[in-house]
């Protein structure tokens, strides 16, 4: 038997080959350098509003931040017309299909649970979050989810709330309980 031989394992959750693409990176650079450009502006005017000029005592608050936008939209504009200009690069897909179904499926909960933080406060949300990635992505049989998720949220509600005594966002079961 030989020491060289490799064992390859197949990834059942991987994206497929023939995934087709949702778009390319040229468009997704164009994107970018867009609203890098559209941010520069709106900062290089407020910080004109702001004063971005000298006065008696030095410089006004947006001297130093007017000029950085301004080269911010510089490098942006630059980049744009690089990108447009060379047409023959940046044709091959940025994101299949399957890629983007995969990081939604990390976004979306995430972006959920920075909204139900304001309601139901850190740890309910942090259980739900915690729970719904082991049983839904994991593939985590539920009862081990749950189980999981609460004895987690269970070790931060105790070492930062009571230990530490740090103020973390409250929801109403913690009202409930009287902290």
């Amino acid at each position: 038997m030989s020491s060289e031989t490799e064992i390859a394992v197949e990834d059942p959750t991987a994206p497929a080959e023939d995934s087709p693409p949702v778009t390319s990176t040229r468009v997704v650079e164009i994107a970018v350098y867009l609203v890098l450009a559209a941010l520069a502006l709106l900062l290089s005017f407020d910080n004109w509003r702001t004063g971005m000029g000298w006065a008696s005592d030095g410089p006004q608050a947006g001297y130093f931040p007017f000029y950085l936008s301004i080269i911010l939209a510089g490098a942006s504009l630059y980049g744009l017309g690089s990108t447009i200009l060379n047409s023959s690069e940046g044709r091959e897909a940025f994101v299949t299909r399957d890629q983007l179904r995969r990081v939604m499926q990390v976004f979306v909960p995430t972006f959920l649970f920075c909204l139900f933080t304001q309601w139901l406060g850190l740890y309910v949300a942090s259980f739900l979050l915690i729970a719904g990635f082991m049983w839904m992505v994991g593939r985590i049989a539920l009862w081990k989810s749950l189980l999981t998720s609460f004895v987690f949220s269970m070790i931060m509600f105790v070492t930062f709330d009571i230990a530490f005594d740090v103020i973390m966002p409250k929801g109403p079961l913690e009202a409930l309980f009287g902290h």
